[in-house]
């Protein structure tokens, strides 16, 4: 009796097991199940778990990869640019299943693979539209700033995305330019196209270097211009003072000629004798006779007011003492 028991258990278990194979399957993280009806699609499953279905034949469940798949472009294609220059130009990108339904029933076989010839004429057609679209300069330059790369990529890209996602059930996430290469016989002219624009650029900025070194060179002129200006004119109100202080003192001296010789002598010996010094001469030599002979000229009377600055007043008979060393 035990044994019939364990028997039936057995049994019914396994029962469970293949009504459970039958009628439910496994939808892991990556992948997205597509659920076909007598060989039609009927729904798609990108959740992950256990699902329930029909048997065979009556539902069928295909799995795709839900991950983004890559794609280098083999083939080697010439494309004009906007401005007739050819170009080889090679490109990559990357794309997902976004409507496995759609997918599978584009491609009979629903792989990867399958799909990949589809592609290619894809992205070999907007490529070809695109870069025509474009001249040269925005591929090969030496200024930086003109290559549009990532403009051209997301032309590409948006070409192709509508008609991908609309016609194959396919999202594509980038495009990107792989390899970028120019034929021989094209490849000494752009040599000199470049060398142009490289000697064009030089050109503009010793133009521009020369327009500001003249700005500056005028602006400096200006400036120096102004304050040689004004110094002649503080220079020539100076002279102006001078002059007139110096009327001033000849009009004294003028009334006494013999004191400003006198003046002119002591303010010769002070200056000579400023610091030590040994001098060899005749003593008759003036002013230094001043030293060995005395004064007799008799000088007049001087009010400060009367000499200039009001530095010295005079009276009477000046001696200077014979002193000889």
């Amino acid at each position: 009796m035990k044994r019939n028991s364990l028997t039936v258990l057995v049994g019914a278990l396994l029962l469970i097991i293949f009504v459970l194979l039958l009628f439910t399957f496994q939808v892991r993280q990556t992948e997205i199940a597509l659920v076909t009806t007598f060989d039609k699609p009927s729904r798609y499953i990108d959740t992950p778990g256990f699902k329930w279905m029909l048997p065979p034949p009556i539902q069928r469940v295909y799995k795709f990869d839900k991950r983004i798949q890559t794609y280098d472009q083999d083939t080697i294609d010439e494309t004009l640019t906007s401005d007739n220059f050819p170009l080889i130009v090679q490109v990559y990108m990357g794309w997902a299943i976004s409507k496995p339904d759609l997918f599978f029933s584009s491609f009979p076989a629903g792989t990867v693979a399958a799909a990949q010839p589809v592609l290619d004429s894809l992205i070999r057609d907007a490529k070809i539209n695109i870069i025509a679209k474009h001249p040269f300069s925005d591929f090969v330059s030496t200024d930086k700033s003109q290559l549009k790369f990532p403009q051209v990529e997301q032309q590409i890209l948006q070409h192709i995305k509508g008609s991908a996602a609309t016609n194959y059930g396919i999202d594509f996430k980038f495009v990107g330019i792989k390899k970028l290469a120019l034929p021989e016989s094209v490849t000494q002219k752009v040599f000199e196209r470049m060398t142009a624009e490289r000697q064009r650029e030089i050109e503009s900025l010793k133009s521009q270097g020369d327009k500001q070194a003249s700005i500056i060179r005028n602006k400096a002129d200006t400036e120096a211009s102004t304050i040689r200006t004004k110094a002649d004119a503080e220079a020539t109100e100076i002279r102006g003072r001078a002059e007139s202080e110096a009327a001033k003192s000849y009009a004294v001296f003028e009334q006494n000629p013999d004191l400003a010789i006198f003046l002119r002598e002591l303010r010769a010996l002070e200056e000579v004798t400023k610091e030590k010094t040994t001098l060899i001469l005749d003593e008759r030599t003036r002013p230094f006779d001043l030293l060995t002979h005395p004064v007799t000229n008799q000088l007049p009377t001087l009010s400060t007011n009367q000499l200039p600055n009001g530095n010295l007043a005079v009276e009477g008979k000046t001696t200077a003492s014979n002193n000889q060393q």
